[in-house]
């Protein structure tokens, strides 16, 4: 009991220990490489043009209902309150898929995992409102290391329990269940932040502001985010948050406004910037809209019925080698500011000949090597990305740009998915959609390589600064980060 109340009272290690064994968990989905093959086999038994035309554009048209209003809500409501509903969400997608029969359960199945992915964001951001910045570093890292070994897991668990036991995909389902339901009991244990980024009250919001913009609100100049434990802190901003002072006041509301606007304003004034959300919006669009359909096109090369698959085993390397590929950034010793832009270009190209090579090849290997490919250039570039954009903001600056570019990277899934799949337009098949994902990949891979050149002879020439604009203003998060 003493370890454990010494585990308790610490600032920062409880909630992060609590929160990775929540990732671990919540992302250790055994049966989620499989979900073609249960959805359209004899446990189900929907057609795959119905899966393909009707059921996943439910899911993108409801991630996209969902996702601003759900970011917002997350820091209104402090996190804790969106990473149970989450695991709440979680079981009863599971629940649906192992017990509810027919298609219109399938339907709102694509609903309810619609709020699934849109609550992420409360897991990325929970951590930060918890404990002191000078933790950043070495919680982010936790996290994401316990998202990585969940999903490796779970995808090797289920390779593993198919093809060596044999065991069924409703098994499979049931196993996840399971798993689930043990991260959604463990996020009743998590600590309830006491703050917010943008719902703080007009005083803590102009502190803020005054912060980021290098100005010293006491003596010493800019204060560390408050974060309170065990009942510590001023009881002005206690009341302020429990609703005694009008959390929830119109006033409140106009001052998070307020800093809404400041912080997108300060976002998206730099060039440099611009350029690298642009290639986040664009880019994971396409991602998004491969990573739901690769399983489509396994059961189109080699069908599931009549074949042995290793759909788990397949994510599982993928992850380790898209691992890898992240964490190889912060020791390549590379200006991104200059070659950057090339780099987003290049791999880009590399990216678009692996969805070329998936949609063109009739060897299911070929096939999952090129979408091995695929998914480390994607994670590699989003890391670089991730890492330029968050280097040079404060942290409300980067919560507001993270929501921001997902939310246009699935605005632009979405009319990817409304032309390309949805059966009330094109509907195409399978395999003329990847053609018509490479394309755009091809697309993205042109523009960045042109101004990519364009950036790095104009270095060359004159290996001054090319944007004022991106010097850093307050650097929150750090490289090693990402």
């Amino acid at each position: 009991m003493t370890c454990w109340a010494k585990l308790e009272s610490s600032s920062w290690i409880y909630p992060t220990a609590l929160l990775s064994l929540y990732g671990f968990f919540a992302n250790c989905r055994v049966a989620e490489p499989f979900l073609t093959a249960y959805l359209i086999g004899p446990n189900k038994n929907i057609s795959e043009e119905v899966v393909t035309n009707y059921l996943f554009p439910i899911w993108t048209y409801s991630y996209l209902a969902f996702l601003f209003p759900i970011f917002l809500l997350t820091d209104f409501l402090r996190h804790k309150p969106l990473i149970m509903l989450q695991g709440l969400f979680l079981v009863t997608n599971y629940i649906l898929l192992c017990f509810a029969p027919g298609l219109p359960a399938m339907t709102f199945l694509q609903v309810n995992y619609a709020v699934v992915t849109s609550t992420e964001v409360a897991y990325f951001s929970y951590i930060y409102s918890v404990i002191p910045v000078e933790n950043y570093q070495r919680a982010t890292g936790y996290l994401r290391s316990a998202m990585l070994a969940g999903y490796t897991f779970g995808a090797s668990l289920g390779q593993i329990l198919i093809s060596l036991a044999g065991v069924d995909y409703f098994y499979i389902n049931a196993i996840t269940l399971g798993i689930v339901s043990m991260a959604f009991l463990i996020s009743f244990w998590l600590p309830m932040p006491q703050r917010s980024l943008f719902f703080k009250g007009r005083e803590a919001a102009a502190g803020d502001l005054q912060s980021q913009q290098g100005g010293p609100p006491g003596p010493n100049g800019p204060e560390e985010p408050v974060v309170y434990k065990d009942g510590a802190g001023s009881e002005r901003d206690k009341m302020e948050h429990d609703g005694s002072i009008g959390w929830c006041s119109g006033e409140n509301m106009a001052s998070a406004g307020h800093l809404l606007w400041r912080s997108f304003r300060e976002s998206y004034s730099s060039r440099h910037l611009i350029y690298w959300s642009l290639w986040w919006a664009l880019a994971t669009a396409g991602y998004v809209q491969v990573f739901n359909y690769i399983q489509l096109m396994w059961d189109h090369i080699e069908p599931s019925a009549t074949s042995s698959i290793y759909n788990g085993g397949v994510e599982a390397a993928c992850s380790l080698v898209g691992a890898v590929a992240a964490f190889s950034v912060g020791h390549l010793k590379v200006t991104w500011t200059v070659w950057g832009e090339l780099a987003l270009g290049l791999f880009s190209a590399v990216a678009t000949g692996a969805v070329f090579l998936m949609a063109f090849t009739s060897s299911i290997w070929a096939c999952y090597g090129g979408y091995v490919i695929f998914k480390s250039c994607y994670m590699f570039l989003i890391t670089i990305t991730t890492f330029q954009i968050a280097a040079n903001l404060s942290m409300q600056c980067y919560a507001l740009t993270f929501g921001i570019n997902t939310f246009v990277a699935l605005l632009l899934q979405t009319i990817l998915t409304f032309i390309v799949v949805d059966e009330a337009v094109l509907g195409l098949d399978i395999v003329t959609q990847f053609i018509v994902y490479g394309s755009y990949y091809a697309v993205i891979s042109v523009l960045f390589l042109i101004r990519g050149s364009y950036t790095a002879c104009t270095f060359q020439r004159n290996p001054e600064p090319t944007d004022t604009n991106e010097e850093p203003r307050v650097e929150v998060i750090s490289a090693e980060h990402f």
